[in-house]
């Protein structure tokens, strides 16, 4: 979390070292003449965008499968579209996303074909284990139905990073069989796109990659919108205050053991801003997601103990029982509180804040 916002906040600082601009201006540095490269902050800033907006895309993803999805690790390159689509191995689903307001150009989604089934498995209501052999129209009209709902909120976070309406149309999926290797001819084989590769997980189902690409124009005019939001007076603002953040949007996926559920979200106290900062260029931060988690309490138990355990049998924890809960924002202590109900869901009322001296303490407890 840490470094998703130090990054954010430094793209308008000059790049030291091997950055990601470099490895993909490095990629057509011999032979023809291949597509002009991003600079080193443009292609910083294209995969911090694409970072935020599939983190939404994943919250979303994972409350329509009812499964924990992440979507990390962007690595960014420039390249053909010819020579993307010529260097795939596995049969693809192509997913086509052309935008009508706030941006111009299009993002495309590619999906290996094997991933989308189990996508559609979910969606109809399978477990995922089991995903069809072939996509038929039934399967892909479910992938898609998905695939509009994720790329939606990316829409969304992104309106919200750049502070302007962003509209997409309902994504055109694209099946790419076994030997099919052709880009759509608006596309055109010569274009240069940006590629950003992600890391895509869900559950225990899957652990796979995709690819986000987008038209150097699309890139160029987003990082221009990012830059203009991100200005130096809120970045002055900022880094002072980091640390000190203290609201935590709903947890990105259903709990399954002792997060918080949706419902019983924790919001602290929001700290007064400097004088002079749009609270609408805050927005970008304060809307990623934490994962908040409850600890009811701890206990050690030897190897024979814990493969003795049954149904029916009582673990005891180190806790007494109105001993207050820990309250963990992506795994740091930040809060203390009583369990409570709400509408049927298990809640915190946060009953203390933890100081930056009470955070050092536990750390060394722990040690």
């Amino acid at each position: 979390m840490q470094e998703e916002i130090d990054a954010l906040l430094s793209l308008n600082q000059d790049a030291a070292g091997t950055s990601a601009g470099e490895l993909a201006g490095a990629a057509f540095a011999s032979g023809s003449p291949g597509p002009e490269p991003l600079s080193d902050k443009e292609a910083d800033a294209l995969g911090e965008i694409g970072n935020i907006s599939m983190g939404s895309a994943a919250t979303s993803l994972s409350e329509i499968l009812n499964q924990k999805v992440t979507i990390t690790s962007p690595r960014v390159r420039i390249g053909l579209v010819g020579e993307l689509f010529e260097s795939l191995v596995d049969p693809y689903v192509l997913i086509v996303v052309r935008y009508t307001e706030g941006l111009q150009g299009y993002s495309l989604l590619l999906i290996k074909s094997n991933d989308m089934a189990v996508v559609s498995d979910l969606m109809m209501g399978g477990d995922g284990q089991n995903p069809p052999a072939r996509l038929g129209e039934l399967e892909l009209s479910a992938g898609a139905e998905a695939m509009n709902q994720m790329m939606g909120a990316a829409a969304t976070a992104m309106a919200n990073i750049f502070g302007r309406k962003v509209l997409i149309k309902p994504p055109e999926v694209i099946v790419l069989n076994e030997g099919e290797r052709s880009a759509p001819a608006e596309l055109g084989l010569e274009q240069a796109v940006g590629i950003v590769s992600f890391r895509l997980t869900i559950g225990e189902l899957l652990d796979s990659e995709f690819f986000l690409v987008k038209g150097i124009e699309t890139v160029k005019e987003e990082v221009a919108l990012l830059w203009h939001a991100v200005t130096p007076e809120v970045k002055k603002a900022l880094e002072p205050e980091v640390r000190k953040e203290r609201k935590a949007p709903s947890p990105p996926v259903k709990p399954a053991e002792y997060e918080l559920p949706a419902t019983a979200a924790m919001a602290f106290e929001r700290p007064a801003l400097p004088a002079g900062v749009d609270q609408r260029k805050l927005d970008l931060i304060l809307d990623i997601p934490l994962k908040v988690t409850v600890v009811l309490g701890r206990t050690r138990r030897s190897i024979k103990d814990i493969l003795a355990l049954g149904p029916g049998n009582i673990v005891e924890l180190a806790t007494l029982a109105d001993e207050p809960v820990e309250v963990l924002v992506n795994g740091t202590l930040v809060a203390r509180g009583e369990v409570v109900v709400v509408n049927e869901n298990f809640g915190v009322q946060i009953t203390s804040i933890i100081t930056p001296q009470e955070r050092l303490q536990h750390l060394g407890s722990k040690s």
